[in-house]
């Protein structure tokens, strides 16, 4: 497979198609990102890199940084997790509160905003360093050394993140919230403000398509059936209330963040990611959706 050819074709498609979407804006310092940005990076499992456009350039991870931390939590609690979140797509935004509430604060999966809260409450109560553990976890997977937040972006978070705070004390009066609400905040923008490159993205994902964590990452390591239900949740909940048409269209487990960026894993071949911070309504970017689109429909290399 001549991935190369194929990413430089991509890379001509879409810049030939209209630039629709819109920046994240809710969160000010993401609505500085530059609209026309694009950059793909795919990593086989024989080591080998192709790359097209701006795929060195960092940007925030957002919600992508939610498998990472789910990682982290999965590996440390086991099936015990599925008590305090649920693996069903929820049909809603990710940052509806309707369905917390008649759900008696359990959230419906661990990829919204509140079932992402959840999951930080448990590396809170797991771990001595969560922090530091986070991202010695990420800098494991990815081989990369410099990974790290960008504090403009947490801090932009904490300062528009009221219905973030709203769902974590919804959470704490149902009896779902162990540790301190602002700690947990605190925590969480530092996640979502992870900052990376296609190339990292794709490494890190790269060992979701393995048959397990086998060896651990920074004394963290998943079986092979938890790195199949991992993939089975991005899949289905990893976009939003779009998840399915990225199932339908794609054919690839993934996961989007509102900074721009997607990444996917196509098992025992190829982890790929792509930036494009123009965003449709459901909160996914629009090229890199397009992008994944004719990947796989160009390697005929959907999990279907």
């Amino acid at each position: 497979m001549d991935y190369q050819k194929i990413l430089d074709e991509i890379a001509i498609e879409i810049a030939a198609l209209p630039n629709d979407g819109e920046v994240a804006n809710y969160i000010p310092e993401l609505a500085k990102a530059n609209p026309d940005k694009f950059g793909m990076h795919l990593t086989t499992v024989r080591n080998e890199h192709f790359a097209v456009g701006d795929a060195e350039d960092k940007f925030s991870i957002q919600s992508i940084s939610k498998v990472f931390s789910l990682a982290m939590a999965f590996s440390l609690m086991g099936e015990k997790l599925w008590k305090r979140v649920g693996v069903e797509p929820s049909g809603n935004p990710f940052n509806s509160i309707v369905q917390l509430e008649y759900e008696n604060g359990i959230p419906r999966n661990p990829f919204v905003n509140a079932g992402a809260l959840v999951v930080v409450d448990v590396l809170l109560s797991e771990l001595q360093n969560p922090e530091e553990d986070l991202f010695a976890f990420v800098r494991s997977l990815t081989g990369s050394t410099d990974i790290t937040y960008n504090a403009k972006v947490a801090q932009s978070e904490k300062e528009t993140g009221y219905l973030n705070s709203a769902f974590v004390n919804m959470m704490k009066a149902k009896g779902n919230i162990v540790n301190d609400t602002e700690e947990i905040l605190d925590f969480y923008y530092k996640q979502c403000s992870i900052e990376m490159n296609c190339r990292e993205l794709a490494s890190a994902f790269l060992h979701f398509g393995e048959n397990g964590l086998a060896y651990s990452h920074a004394g963290f390591s998943l079986t092979k059936s938890q790195v199949k239900r991992l993939n089975a949740l991005m899949l289905s909940c990893g976009f939003y209330d779009e998840s399915g048409q990225f199932a339908f269209k794609v054919g690839l487990a993934g996961k989007s963040g509102v900074g721009g960026g997607i990444a996917a894993v196509f098992p025992e071949e190829f982890a790929v990611a792509v930036w494009s911070p123009k965003l449709n309504k459901k909160g996914n970017s629009v090229r890199a959706f397009n992008s994944l689109e004719l990947l796989t429909t160009k390697t005929e290399s959907s999990i279907f």
